[in-house]
């Protein structure tokens, strides 16, 4: 979670329909302006299940965080924060996000995401051949490559070989290597008319023409799958050197086969994880990863490898990625989503996908019906006449002046909208490439694109107005944005520019950042007891660790595995029976393994330096200077609370 994200739910937790002023009593001012008692009450009764920390359904404490974060609020306003241009900005594509859910229409979205669902359980393997045709094409071209495509299939339907032709006519260039073949897709791959007619078609046939904006296809189907779903597994993961080097390389490839002999040999594929897996996000955990489906990670020979696996704790050879070398451990396989776990997805896939036109189509309606549209067919004629065949190159110009169309087109609602901002609209229109011909028709075409503009412009300015609790939640949104730029300003950017106060609060507090005892050690483990004690005897001879490997360890079995660095104590890695004294330590046996423990190094407990806990020092300063700094804001803000109202306000929350 980010800070910003931090601070705007902070707000939707301490705050709710804040535009609402109420004939209630006030419960207490802040420099004279009231915040009354239903708001309070709303919002304590709002939030009551989400709270965690019980202190914070004491009311009395509740009470103290929402008058502190009004306090904020009131700064950040005195400070003249809400005329940052980067504010409003920002706060203006909150809006933009927030109003999408009030400018579709929820029918047509839920049967698109029915649409899209029912096609994500699916995937279909299918060969397409493509003759390019522009948008604004004229019609006799566009009519030509229709009678071409009806042909190519006309072919194929007479038994010609599907990929044959492709590679011959189609005018995808993928063709001329894969025969027309697209592989397997599901829902969302292709655009919109061109997945449709996949999922419509059977398997084995041919589809009508389809028209794309790439021009016309036709579609064999060449095989029908269930979705794969997604899959658990567990890796151990040696990653690639920085610098690439070939030593390096090569050194984890000799150490993946090893370990994969240990599992062979019947070692525990957790405890391998967690002593040599460097994706340090999983070791811990036995490597365990958190489940994916198909396209979800960065990979595909990830994801290839995950999916071959069929039987649960089933264990791959050693594979590279571009990550590195894995070994993997089948977990467990997932049916693919339910329709609720997939819904938000598919719900955000449609929007950026061209069904998406359907629900823009389905809203116009609506608002056509709800702003009835009163046009002046004399003013329409005007206007048309001023447009003529200079449009399709881009060269027309408006009128000299504009004298003759400033009265009014059309009205709905209380708006009024003049022939000459129509006829703005329309210069700006003349470049897009897509255009209706002839002229007649053109503007007819961009009049009726620009009427519902219109009405969509309006709606949305009026959202407020039409829904009171967007109002409720664009000032929740609002005040935890200047909430965000006011801590950045006062507190977060301080904590990290003031060196001084940092080191001195460093050197105040010394006796909470503190190093355990560390020590330098070199562990070598085996399954074998006789093996360790091997490795026992060739280390205190002095023998490096390489040569212990070589001489114990051959090329089918991997008796011995070495770890080597600086650890705390009660590090998981460390052996806990061994005695942690400088030396060469006996051989201990702990669960199944043996180990050998050389301790080079015994570093005492003690303080750690700035920089080597500089991290947590900068989270607790921050947090000193926000509480010095809520203790100015009381002294600097009038604040005064109604306790007597505030009583009756406990008493009817009880009650």
């Amino acid at each position: 979670m980010t800070v910003k994200q931090f601070c705007l739910g902070f707000a939707f937790f301490v705050t709710a329909l804040l535009s609402a002023q109420s004939s209630e009593q006030v419960l207490f001012t802040i420099n004279d302006k009231p915040y009354y008692t239903d708001e309070f009450i709303r919002v304590y009764n709002k939030n009551l299940d989400l709270v965690k920390d019980e202190s914070q359904k004491d009311l009395d404490h509740y009470l103290e965080l929402f008058v502190g974060y009004k306090l904020k609020v009131t700064k950040a306003n005195a400070l003249g924060l809400q005329n940052n241009p980067q504010y409003q900005n920002e706060l203006k594509s909150y809006r933009t996000q927030l109003s999408k859910n009030y400018l579709t229409d929820s029918k047509v979205t839920k049967e698109l995401i029915d649409e899209g669902y029912a096609r994500s359980l699916k995937e279909v393997r299918a060969a397409h051949i493509l003759l390019t045709i522009d948008e604004n094409a004229k019609p006799e071209d566009t009519l030509a490559a229709y009678k071409s495509i009806i042909e190519l299939r006309n072919r194929v339907l007479k038994g010609e070989d599907f990929g044959q032709l492709a590679f011959q006519y189609s005018q995808d260039p993928s063709a001329k290597e894969n025969r027309g073949d697209l592989g397997y897709f599901s829902a969302f791959r292709m655009v919109y008319p061109f997945e449709t007619a996949a999922f419509t078609t059977s398997k084995g046939a041919v589809s009508q023409p389809v028209r794309t904006r790439f021009g016309y296809h036709i579609i064999e189907v060449k095989d029908i799958r269930d979705n794969r779903g997604d899959v658990t597994v567990a890796h151990i993961m040696l990653m690639n050197p920085t610098d690439d080097s070939p030593t390096e390389l090569e050194k984890n490839k000799t150490t993946i086969f090893e370990i994969y002999n240990k599992i062979q040999q019947g070692e525990s594929f957790e405890a391998l994880a967690k002593q040599f897996s460097q994706d340090k996000s999983s070791a811990s955990k036995g490597g365990l990863l958190n489940r994916f489906g198909s396209g979800q990670l960065s990979s595909e020979e990830f994801e290839t490898v995950a999916f071959s696996l069929q039987n649960t704790s089933e264990i791959s050879k050693p594979f590279q990625t571009q990550f590195g070398w894995h070994i993997m451990k089948l977990i467990e396989k997932h049916p693919v989503k339910t329709y609720e776990e997939a819904k938000p997805d598919i719900e955000t896939k449609i929007g950026r996908d061209e069904r998406s036109r359907k629900i823009t189509e389905s809203l116009n309606e609506k608002l056509r019906a709800k702003y009835p549209v009163k046009r002046s067919d004399a003013m329409f004629t005007k206007v048309k006449k001023t447009v003529n065949d200079s449009f399709y190159d881009s060269t027309w110009k408006l009128p000299e002046s504009m004298k003759d169309f400033t009265g009014s087109l059309f009205t709905f609602a209380n708006q009024n909208v003049s022939g000459e901002v129509f006829l703005n609209y329309l210069y700006s229109q003349q470049k897009n490439p897509v255009q209706v011909r002839p002229v007649a028709k053109l503007v007819d075409f961009h009049y009726s694109n620009f009427v519902d503009a219109e009405l969509n412009t309006y709606y949305n300015d009026n959202l407020e107005n039409e829904f009171p609790e967007f109002a409720a939640v664009m000032d929740e949104y609002r005040d935890g944005l200047l909430l965000f730029d006011l801590m950045e300003k006062e507190i977060w950017e301080k904590s990290k520019t003031d060196t001084l106060g940092l080191q001195a609060f460093h050197t105040e507090n010394a006796n909470k950042y503190l190093w355990k005892k560390r020590y330098d050690v070199l562990i070598i483990s085996s399954t074998k007891a006789d093996i360790a004690k091997k490795a026992h005897k060739l280390l205190k001879q002095g023998k490096s660790v390489e040569e212990i490997k070589k001489e114990l360890n051959t090329k089918d079995v991997v008796n011995v595995m070495t770890t080597a660095g600086i650890f705390e104590e009660d590090n998981a890695i460390l052996p806990k029976t061994v005695s942690y004294q400088k030396g060469l330590q006996p051989v201990v046996h702990e669960e199944n393994y043996f180990y050998v423990v050389q301790v080079n190094t015994v570093q005492e407990a003690g303080p750690k330096t700035l920089v080597e806990c500089k991290g947590r020092v900068i989270n607790d300063y921050q947090q000193y200077l926000e509480e010095n700094w809520f203790t100015n804001l009381k002294q600097e803000f009038n604040v005064t609370v109604n306790q007597s109202v505030f009583e009756s306000v406990k008493k009817q929350i009880k009650n």
